[in-house]
């Protein structure tokens, strides 16, 4: 039988759970922003445009699994996401050549076209909303902090891939 003795949480101090809520909130309004922005001026959702930019990175075409795991989604999340940009020709969905077995999301011209008009609006806003708010130091310190986060959640999920 588990022991039934309650662990005593790790509180957080005063500056850990501002920082924390900082943290949350500032994170929640980026995201909600630059969706916003590429929704408004591109009719186009942030994972959508995610979706373009790492087939872009992929020489214009990736697994469906892998796509999901650079993503950190769900695969049913997105093959849902896939199959409605395929409606929009911006992407098409093939057998993969290696084994058969596998998908691959591999990017149309009308999906790198749309990737190529929506990146100026996506990087101003990343820009504009935390690259230039942020001292080179902090961002840097940012950027290895939530790498330190990232390799530490997967290392502790073997079932996650590097993402």
């Amino acid at each position: 039988m588990p022991d039934a003795t309650p662990i005593s949480p790790r509180w957080l101090s005063q500056d850990q759970q501002r920082a924390w809520r900082a943290y949350l909130l500032g994170t929640t309004l980026l995201m909600d922003r630059l969706d916003d922005d590429l929704r408004r001026h591109h009719d186009i959702s942030l994972v959508e445009f995610e979706i373009l930019v790492r087939l872009s990175e992929g020489d214009g075409r990736l697994r469906m699994a892998r796509l999901a795991d650079s993503l950190a989604h769900s695969r049913s999340r997105v093959t849902h996401t896939v199959k409605r940009m395929e409606k929009d020709d911006l992407v098409r969905r093939e057998e993969s050549p290696d084994d058969g077995r596998g998908v691959v999301a591999v990017m149309t011209d009308a999906g790198r076209a749309l990737l190529e008009r929506v990146a100026p609006t996506h990087v101003g806003g990343v820009r504009d909303h935390l690259v230039d708010l942020a001292s080179p130091e902090d961002l840097e310190a940012l950027g290895r902090v939530m790498n330190a986060v990232a390799d530490d959640l997967i290392a502790h999920h073997p079932d996650m891939e590097l993402r």
